[in-house]
């Protein structure tokens, strides 16, 4: 059995719940049968595609891809298949403090981040202890750099505290129709276990059109990079954007990358082109830790984009 974090759903805030119900009004579920597997199978699984006529080349052991504006599949590959999905956990963790509001709240940053990121050897914003920062601008810290500490911050500030965080993002699941999904933490990292923290192809969808229908979140996932200057209570921080199609393919618009030696190279992205939206994903897409490569999602959005003409 998978480990689990042991948390107990207190409720969500309001403007959560509002938020998550907004969302599961819109997204249509995948109509595609349930395939599990256990962790001691997921290196070898068998690769399947939902068609014999999809894209050529992707190397994700899971995969899919469809119009963002209707929900409509094009194209997947283990779809319902449970896996470890790195750092796009951040996703929902983003979309859990927008629904919670008060985005420009300040934040200071605890110290206990300095050594969390270090234990977990977890990519970081560099942010420093006791400087004090909105929750807008920790948003850029967390899905731009991929910001384990801007993920414990924003966390710790809006459980309160982490068991707490992580329960509504287990509740906000639920709200969506995410069934096939578990949060064990806040940010991706494998731990309990490399495979306590998982969701599926087509339940990655559904989180990523969501938050992409919010606008707060929009703003952040599209840019290259982000720049805040020293100011009263903060030093200077200057982030990347880690996801590979951001700049490079004509038309990316988000949304965020991840890696774990479990997960393999992950990616969750979305793209607009003569008035076509088309949002997708892969998991466990053959590569390492850096950098994430933009080869499956760029075959993926190609041909989505061919056969939405």
């Amino acid at each position: 059995m998978r480990g689990r974090l042991s948390v107990r759903v207190c409720g969500l805030l309001a403007g959560t719940a509002l938020a998550a119900s907004a969302a599961l009004a819109a997204a249509a579920p995948a109509a595609h049968a349930a395939a599990r597997i256990s962790p001691a199978t997921i290196s070898t699984a068998t690769i399947s595609t939902a068609s014999s006529a999809g894209p050529s080349g992707v190397g994700a052991r899971s995969a899919a891809v469809e119009n963002a504006a209707t929900g409509k599949l094009l194209w997947s590959r283990g779809l319902n298949t449970e896996r470890p999905m790195a750092s796009i956990t951040k996703v929902m963790t983003a979309f859990v403090v927008i629904g919670a509001g008060h985005l420009d709240r300040g934040i200071t940053i605890p110290s206990a981040v300095t050594g969390y990121v270090r234990a977990h050897h977890a990519s970081s914003a560099g942010l420093r202890p006791g400087d004090k920062l909105t929750a807008r601008q920790l948003l850029y810290g967390l899905l731009l750099p991929s910001g384990a500490d801007a993920a414990y911050a924003l966390a710790q500030a809006y459980g309160p505290g982490l068991v707490a965080f992580v329960a509504k993002m287990n509740a906000t699941a639920r709200l969506l129709g995410m069934r096939r999904t578990h949060f064990s933490n806040f940010d991706g990292l494998p731990y309990p276990t490399s495979y306590s923290n998982y969701s599926t192809a087509a339940n990655l969808l559904v989180l990523g059109r969501a938050a992409m229908r919010l606008a707060a979140f929009r703003a952040v996932v599209d840019q290259r990079g982000y720049r805040l200057a020293a100011g009263s209570g903060h030093h200077a921080y200057q982030w990347t954007n880690l996801n590979p199609l951001i700049g490079r393919y004509p038309g990316a618009i988000g949304i965020k990358p991840g890696y774990t030696r479990a997960a393999g190279q992950c990616l969750l992205f979305e793209a607009t082109r003569n008035g076509h939206s088309v949002i997708g994903v892969t998991l466990h897409s053959p590569g390492s830790i850096s950098p994430i490569s933009a080869a499956d999602a760029t075959r993926l959005l190609n041909w989505a984009f061919a056969h939405l003409r």
